[in-house]
């Protein structure tokens, strides 16, 4: 693990949220330069600054070094859909996931 790790995963996760460096960066609190200078290598986030980037894209520390799931943010959405649905829905959804990858 290293910095470009960060850089590129932060960039990454930029990326599935849909939201520009300039915005995230306004979001965030700081100058609208400050996502774009963490991606570009001239400044990492602080420890409490990289707690506040998790928080921003709902999802924890683990979860950001863990690359086993590329498209974390859009699993995360989808769960939390799926935890308002009901059973029965919920049930028919798997069965749908299932005859997709069939499919594929």
């Amino acid at each position: 693990m290293d910095e470009d790790f960060i850089r590129q995963r932060i960039t990454q996760l930029r990326i599935q949220k849909n939201v520009s460096e300039y915005k995230m960066s306004m979001d965030l609190g700081h100058s609208k330069g400050y996502i774009q200078s963490i991606s570009s290598g001239r400044a990492l986030p602080s420890m409490s600054e990289f707690l506040y980037i998790c928080e921003y894209f709902g999802i924890t520390p683990l979860e950001f070094f863990d690359t086993t799931n590329s498209e974390i943010i859009v699993f995360k959405e989808l769960n939390k859909e799926v935890n308002k649905m009901e059973k029965d829905d919920v049930s028919l959804l798997i069965e749908i996931a299932k005859r997709l990858n069939r499919q594929t």
